[in-house]
């Protein structure tokens, strides 16, 4: 079975571009991204991780860290790092898992447990299910599981807007509304009756329909 929003996101310990890490140790309590790339040296992937390294700072603003996968080993990482500086025009400022033994696919059930074998003979179609992004809650827990096609690159800037919702909806009980962005006016959480929210929100809120109450974003 595939992993789902709220499971518990699974712990590993993984040799990655910045040496050994524990996963959850890594964590520490905060929100992250976990990003996977089918093979090293394929060109949308390298796009990927250079605007990752580009954008970097937006997620530290929002105490976000960032790690990615790449079912290669850590030399084949080392190596196309200077790939992406060079054709990105950014430094790779986040640790790479090197995922040779497709430990951390698998228990993310990107891969099949079945697979086995030298990462090396694989080529990218044989992993194109890996192009997963997970963002993970300081609980631990999955909040948002994206899986792309190998021929369409991510749009990073989404899962931005994304963690700015999650990180919103989880201080305040409202929810954001289609293409909402930061500041912009967001919606009382269905779970919260017209009485509580009276206590919540005692400014008011607009409601062109009893379902839909409208309120400026919470600070």
């Amino acid at each position: 079975m595939s992993l789902q929003i709220n499971d518990s996101a699974p712990d590993f310990t993984a040799e990655t571009s910045e040496g050994p890490i524990n996963f959850y140790s890594w964590l520490n309590s905060q929100w992250a991204v976990l990003f996977s790339h089918p093979k090293d040296f394929t060109p949308v992937c390298t796009t990927e991780l250079g605007y990752m390294a580009k954008i970097k700072p937006e997620f530290d603003k929002r105490g976000v860290k960032l790690m990615a996968l790449s079912v290669d080993s850590v030399a084949d990482h080392l190596r196309w790092i200077p790939d992406i500086g060079e054709t990105q025009g950014v430094a790779v400022n986040y640790p790479i898992i090197g995922d040779h033994d497709y430990k951390v696919a698998q228990l993310y059930h990107m891969l099949p447990a079945t697979v086995n074998g030298a990462a090396n003979t694989r080529t990218p179609a044989d992993n194109q299910t890996v192009r997963n992004v997970f963002v993970i809650g300081p609980d631990k827990r999955i909040k948002l599981i994206l899986i792309y096609p190998m021929t369409t690159g991510r749009n990073f800037d989404e899962v931005l807007r994304v963690i700015d919702s999650l990180q919103l909806t989880a201080k305040h009980r409202v929810a954001t509304p289609v293409n909402w962005q930061v500041g912009e006016p967001v919606i009382i959480a269905g779970s919260v009756a017209d009485e509580e929210a009276r206590r919540l929100y005692p400014q008011g809120w607009s409601a062109p329909k009893p379902y839909l109450r409208i309120i400026d974003q919470p600070s």
